[in-house]
């Protein structure tokens, strides 16, 4: 470059580095736009954007005589704007000297004495956070490769994250990230030395970047198509026309095989009626059209495939083999063949037979079971950016929760690194187990904690509580973290999530419409069952006069005339209450469940993920442990007979023939008491050996097992070891 004399090609630091051969000529674009005696006096086809080689060569001539301030060489062609400061520069040494190049207006260079800074209140905390671009922690420290997003308080980025997001978003699509605030956050990232070129973003500019969105949607998703010509055929103006849903377009049916009798009909696919169901903006009188086809005596129903648009999902992931039994059936006294008015997403056909029940109950732990191994495929996705680096976490188990947000809070932790936990106050220190059975316990104990703490109001489906010294110490940040990297880690789910939080951390707040039974505060739960169950105007009139002061202070108040008011103002009390009054805590809840990614798969797999957070592990069967185990043995060991003794002794414990549980068993091998969302890493094995009793290593997930002559042998020494083994160490 004839300004710095560097031979450097980084776009990213210096700008496009430009050859003219007709001049023999290279030069740095950021060299030349923050050169202090040069101006654009040409057009922008003329010169170097304008800039005039004649100008451009006055412009070396002067920065000849100049000498840097930084490496002591000449041609230093930038100056500090400051008043009365002589120092001068390059423009590659200015960037290693920390110094602010201001890409707008008249491109002023401040040095690294009198560059402008953030300023930060005395009273805000110091601390790490999270860059929510590179998603790495970062200081909250008044430094260069620091800076802090000027419209939101906990928003901090590294320079590098910023300057690279600026130059691929452009000045069109550049904004903060958390709160999409575009004017204030580029006015100050300006400020800053950040350049935001004056340019569409690198994805508008892809070639055919958007191909995808011209193709016309044409397949048939219904589960079982009619069509003997197969799902892709389309014939116009007939029966096997194809419809697209009316809302995404992205999925479609034949017209027969959804008992659609003209193309006027409206029809949506199940995805988006489940959606409008959530929101409760949908309406059964206007929308009757189903995605089913039934026979006449009402024993089938054709679902959807599922949908193309996403990645594909388990059958347990669609919400619609969520039936009513046959006791609801009859205490709405339906007939046994009629239609349930129940939501779309949820409306089927059933006969009222107890075997009808009992497979639909079957269907549904088997589709939680396919939902939750998805959610282990997504787990293991995401462990993929954990690397080998290890840090420790010192845990007191009696002060589970202030020495957890110690560690997670100490300077060196990263949620990419591989945690090993050591409990300080073991009895025999020397002793501590720092295997994974020990992070399987920590992760256990803070997610009972969590349960139980101020954070969360409920009984057994918890949202999130007001606690203004939580939200000030930034907890439901850490609360959120945690349970990320518990998830991603190897630990349990919380499962006690409701419904309505799950909803609105995966779909918004403002999609979510909470119900009575998400109100944890028993005044304001009578209160509102008051005005719900009024059953004239002048009692309805009478309970607000008497609650004056609390609509008042929630904002709820409005004119009641007729009786049929009280249900916009449940909904307007129930919205403040569950979701307007916790916004805070719910949106730094939703920046702590962002770590390692796991907020934005959720968001991809809302059911999967579901399964987890709304609901408890499922309760250990003989089945289930079976299946978790891979049996290996060696060519002298009678495998077959091994197994049987295996089986045999997983029923007998299933069925109360024995002094230890399935989740001893567990326990002894593993270290868990249940089976972690992601499973177990390396996967649990058996080996038949001949040795005088069983083995559990934790370390490698293996249950060594004793070959006996008959099964009482096998059983007798199973119960002993492992009743005896876990009982040393509980005490």
């Amino acid at each position: 470059c004839v300004l710095c004399g560097r031979t450097d090609d980084c776009p990213e630091k210096y700008g496009e580095k430009r050859t003219y051969v007709e001049y023999n000529l290279t030069v740095h674009y950021y060299c030349l736009l923050m050169s202090s005696g040069i101006w654009q006096r040409g057009e922008e086809d003329e010169g170097v954007d304008g800039f005039l080689i004649t100008d451009i060569r006055k412009e070396v001539n002067r920065a000849a005589k100049l000498t840097c301030n930084i490496c002591k060489k000449k041609g230093a062609s930038i100056g500090c704007v400051a008043p009365k400061c002589k120092r001068s520069y390059h423009f590659p040494c200015g960037i290693q000297k920390e110094c602010i190049f201001q890409f707008m207006e008249d491109f002023r260079s401040y040095c690294w004495e009198h560059k402008p800074v953030q300023k930060f209140p005395d009273r805000e905390s110091r601390g790490t956070s999270q860059c929510t671009i590179c998603l790495d922690l970062v200081e909250q420290l008044p430094v260069y490769t620091v800076l802090k997003s000027p419209c939101c308080k906990n928003a901090w980025f590294h320079r590098e994250c910023l300057q690279y997001q600026a130059l691929s978003a452009g000045i069109f699509f550049f904004r903060c990230t958390v709160c999409n605030n575009k004017d204030k956050f580029q006015k100050e990232m300006l400020r800053m030395g950040i350049h935001i070129p004056e340019k569409d973003a690198s994805w508008e500019l892809e070639e055919n970047a958007y191909q995808d969105l011209l193709q016309c949607y044409q397949h048939c998703d219904i589960k079982r198509c009619l069509c003997k010509k197969g799902r892709d055929y389309n014939e116009p103006d007939s029966k096997w026309e194809i419809k697209r849903c009316q809302c995404c377009g992205s999925r479609g049916t034949h017209l027969a095989c959804s008992s659609m009798k003209s193309w006027e009909q409206n029809w949506e696919c199940m995805e988006c009626r489940s959606i409008f169901a959530k929101s409760g903006s949908y309406s059964k009188q206007k929308k009757r059209s189903l995605a089913t086809s039934e026979k006449t005596d009402g024993t089938t129903c054709l679902l959807e495939e599922p949908s193309p648009k996403c990645p594909r999902q388990s059958p347990g992931s669609q919400r619609n083999f969520l039936l009513q039994s046959p006791k609801i059936m009859c205490q709405n006294n339906l007939p046994p063949c009629s239609h349930l008015e129940l939501p779309a997403s949820n409306r089927v056909t059933m006969s009222l037979s107890p075997l009808t029940s009992n497979r639909n109950w079957s269907l549904r732990k088997k589709h939680l079971r396919q939902q939750r191994r998805e959610v282990s495929n997504i787990l293991k996705e995401l462990k993929l950016q954990v690397n080998t680096k290890t840090t420790r976490l010192n845990i007191n188990a009696e002060n589970i929760w202030n020495s957890a947000l110690k560690g997670f809070r100490q300077r060196n932790f990263s949620p990419t690194n591989t945690i090993e936990i050591k409990f300080t106050n073991c009895k025999d220190r020397s002793k501590a187990d720092t295997s994974a059975a020990s992070k399987h316990r920590f992760f256990q104990l803070l997610m009972l904690h969590l349960q139980n703490s101020s954070l969360f109001e409920g009984s057994s489906a918890k949202n999130l509580s007001l606690d203004f010294q939580a939200v000030k110490e930034n907890l439901y940040f850490e609360a959120g973290k945690m349970i990320a990297v518990s998830l991603v880690h190897g630990g349990p789910s919380p499962g006690f999530f409701s419904k309505t939080l799950f909803n609105c951390l995966v779909y918004g707040p403002e999609n979510v419409k909470p119900a009575l039974e998400d109100v944890a505060d028993f005044d304001v739960a009578q209160t509102i069952k008051m005005i719900k169950y009024a059953n004239s105007l002048s009692s309805l009139q009478s309970t607000i006069h008497n609650c004056y002061e609390f609509l008042a202070a929630a904002g709820c108040l409005r004119p009641v005339t007729a009786l049929c008011d009280k249900n916009m103002l449940v909904n307007d009390i129930l919205i403040h209450h569950v979701i307007k009054r916790i916004i805070s805590p719910l949106e730094s809840f939703r920046q702590g469940l962002k770590t390692l990614g796991v907020l934005e798969k959720m968001q991809m797999h809302p059911d999967a993920f579901s399964s987890i957070l709304c609901h408890k592990p499922e309760r250990l069967s003989a089945e289930t442990v079976c299946d978790l185990f891979t049996i290996h043995s060696s060519s002298d060991v009678n495998k077959v007979e091994g197994a049987d003794f295996w089986m045999g002794y997983l029923q007998d414990v299933e069925s109360g023939e024995s002094v230890v549980t399935l989740e001893d068993i567990l326990l002894f091998v593993t270290g868990s008491y249940s089976i972690p969302p992601i499973g177990f890493v390396p996967e649990p094995t058996i080996k038949f050996l001949h040795i005088r009793y069983p083995t559990g290593n934790r370390l490698l997930n293996c249950l060594e097992l004793p070959i006996t002559k008959t099964y009482e042998q096998f059983k007798n020494k199973m119960e002993f070891t492992i009743r005896n083994t876990l009982r040393a160490e509980r005490q």
